[in-house]
């Protein structure tokens, strides 16, 4: 039995071996024309070759020659040579531009009918394709395939018209296999694609003219080659169909763009568009597919859905000649197909399977800032060490791209700084926040110039209070109206500082907080400092003044007594004011430089009979006194004010 098993496995061997070794007709052979050409005898007919679009095969001989046997002789090339029974009736015209040349036979006649092949170089070498010609003498022959030649990984398009009769039929595409055509999509099927190796990658669209029809199939592959029909009602039974032959050749120039695309929830998604070139006339469109139609999401118009605002980019890279697009913050809906589409170039347009699963972002940070106009803001955006060593920055996002801002990286600088060590924070800041500067903020990485994965936050800046509307600073009571001293004159307040009657607003930059937390401060502490001093002061004044109640030291030239103060109740000369206006005033000299001012008023009498007060009196005056100086310190302390005391000579006095 396990012989049997060893020897069914070498069986298997060559015939792998030989697979790998051999690949796909098309590339060992990838000269492409019709399978067969029909023909009435006495009329013409037209014969297409493509050809690689190589500079060998551009400037290499092209011919057509009929098959005898192993050998095949020439009938006319591009070197001039004509074979004598063809001559006066056929042609061979290369068009290097369009990748093909076409051979014109007129006057065809029944002899002309067998086996051919077109082909570039010389003849037998592999670069050729047979073509079988039927010449007949009914005029109904059939309609020949339409043919298709397509590169490897782009995109086929083709439009089916059959007249306005067939409008309201169903319209389809099947491919040949065998004897049957195989349904691929349809416009009746509620999901309208019937082959699930195609979903996602074929659209069928309805064009203007009725019965008429577009179908677009991305992502061409070598199994995708062969023979199709599109048509209006049932292949074989009803309505008309149009036969398709679809050529595939690889086209090593032509880059390969992926088909699917991986991202974590909540991350973002990379895909890339070919568009060669990029003509600033091309309307270039990232757009869902769904079934029968598809969703556009942004354009290089500047035009992005609503639903994705801040969400997508388009970036164009003019040095491989493509469009990246980026789509952020994922979730599960985002899950399915998206196309490249453009309005030139059909064979350029794309499209790829986002799959969208569970994982961790490796790019993090606050999601939302909120910021006051003119505060200070710092988007940060934390990155793993998968990403250490690619290329970090911020953009900000508009419909029209995402603009590079500066931005700092704070990861440890020099040869001796591992990933682990680093900090691995990439900040974007702004000095002194806008308005302007409120909108959408990417935190991406790339490297070699190819982007990676990005994040999104959103910004959001409002407009500072006025000073007037916000007491939220201040605590404390303050005065109903500010007073100033009688030399200053109000002005404005500093910036992020400006109050109002009773308010301060809280928008306050933090230096002046700090100032005038440190104002409250000393405030504080001076208060009880001057109280208790003042107190002390007045406890002397009045002890002073009961021992001197009877008896006061009089100086007198260089004579001092005690005179008591009884000997002065009918002196009219003594006075003790601090009015400013003085009547009358009288002088007396005392040793030539010393001066006794005495003021003759009216109050001079009530002054003299103060002084006779009771001790408790006194002392009851002095409190109030103490009570209304300490009150009047406190309010000045608690303003910023300061009362003047006008200490001014009487105006009669020069």
């Amino acid at each position: 039995m396990s012989l049997l098993a060893f020897i069914f496995l070498l069986a298997l061997l060559p015939a792998g071996s030989a697979k790998s070794k051999h690949p796909p007709k098309a590339t060992s052979n990838p000269v492409f024309g019709p399978r067969q050409v029909y023909g009435v005898v006495g009329a013409s007919t037209v014969v297409k070759c493509f050809y690689p679009p190589t500079s060998v095969n551009r400037h290499d001989r092209k011919y057509w020659c009929r098959q005898s046997g192993r050998s095949c002789m020439t009938v006319v090339s591009t070197s001039g040579y004509v074979a004598s029974a063809f001559k006066g009736r056929i042609s061979l015209t290369d068009y290097p531009e369009a990748e093909n040349f076409q051979i014109n036979i007129s006057s065809l006649a029944p002899t002309d009918a067998g086996t051919y092949q077109c082909g570039v170089g010389d003849n037998g070498r592999g670069l050729s394709h047979k073509v079988t010609l039927n010449v007949s003498q009914d005029p109904n022959v059939p309609e020949a395939a339409e043919l298709f030649y397509v590169k490897l990984h782009s995109t086929w398009t083709v439009t089916c018209s059959f007249g306005s009769e067939f409008s309201s039929l169903r319209k389809y595409l099947c491919k040949m296999d065998g004897g049957d055509c195989h349904d691929i999509v349809d416009n009746i099927e509620e999901d309208d694609v019937i082959d699930e190796d195609f979903r996602g990658r074929v659209l069928l669209s309805n064009e203007r003219s009725p019965g008429s029809f577009s179908i677009m199939m991305t992502q061409m592959d070598w199994e995708d080659a062969g023979l199709y029909h599109c048509g209006a009602g049932e292949y074989g039974k009803n309505g008309k169909s149009k036969e398709l032959d679809v050529f595939i050749y690889e086209d090593k120039n032509f880059p390969q763009m992926k088909s699917t695309v991986t991202a974590k929830n909540g991350s973002s998604a990379t895909f890339e568009c070919l568009y060669e070139p990029l003509k600033k006339s091309s309307t270039r469109i990232w757009a869902k597919w769904k079934p029968n139609k598809y969703t556009r999401i942004i354009d290089n118009t500047g035009y992005v859905k609503p639903q994705y605002e801040g969400r997508v980019a388009m970036f164009e890279n003019s040095n491989n000649r493509t469009v990246t697009i980026i789509l952020n913050q994922l979730k599960d809906e985002d899950k399915g197909y998206y196309w490249c589409i453009t309005n030139e170039l059909k064979d350029q347009q794309s499209s790829a399977e986002l799959k969208v699963i569970e994982g961790k972002p490796q790019l993090t940070g606050k999601k939302e800032v909120e910021a006051q106009v003119g505060s200070r803001v710092d988007l940060t955006c934390s990155y793993t060490c998968a990403y250490y060593s690619y290329e970090k920055y911020w953009c900000k996002w508009s419909p029209s791209g995402c603009s590079m801002m500066p931005a700092s990286d704070l990861r440890q600088p020099g040869p001796e700084a591992t990933c682990n060590t680093s900090n691995r924070t990439v900040i974007l800041s702004f000095d002194s926040v806008t308005e302007e500067d409120a909108g959408w903020y990417w935190c991406g990485v790339k490297q070699n110039g190819l982007f990676g994965e990005t994040m999104a936050v959103k910004l959001s800046v409002t407009a500072g209070r006025d000073a007037k509307h916000n007491p939220e600073l201040l605590d404390v009571d303050a005065p109903s109206q500010a007073e100033f001293p009688n030399h200053v004159e109000p002005g404005p307040g500093p910036r992020g500082g400006a109050y109002s009657d009773s308010e301060v607003r809280s928008g306050a930059a933090p230096g002046s907080s700090d100032q005038s937390h440190g104002s409250n401060t000393l405030a504080l502490v001076l208060g009880p400092v001057g109280a208790l001093l003042l107190i002390i002061v007045t406890a002397f004044v009045i002890v002073k003044y009961r021992q001197m109640k009877r008896s006061d030291l009089v100086s007198i030239g260089s004579y001092r007594t005690n005179i008591s103060m009884s000997d002065f109740e009918s002196v009219k000369d003594y006075s003790a004011s601090n009015s400013t206006c003085v009547k009358e005033s009288q002088e007396t000299a005392i040793r030539g430089d010393e001066f006794i001012t005495t003021t003759d008023t009216p109050e001079s009498a009530a002054e003299a009979k103060k002084a006779k007060r009771s001790s408790k009196e006194d002392a009851d005056l002095a409190y109030s006194t103490f009570l209304l100086t300490s009150g009047s310190i406190a309010q000045g302390g608690s303003r910023g004010d300061s009362t003047a005391l006008d200490v001014s000579p009487p105006q009669d006095q020069v």
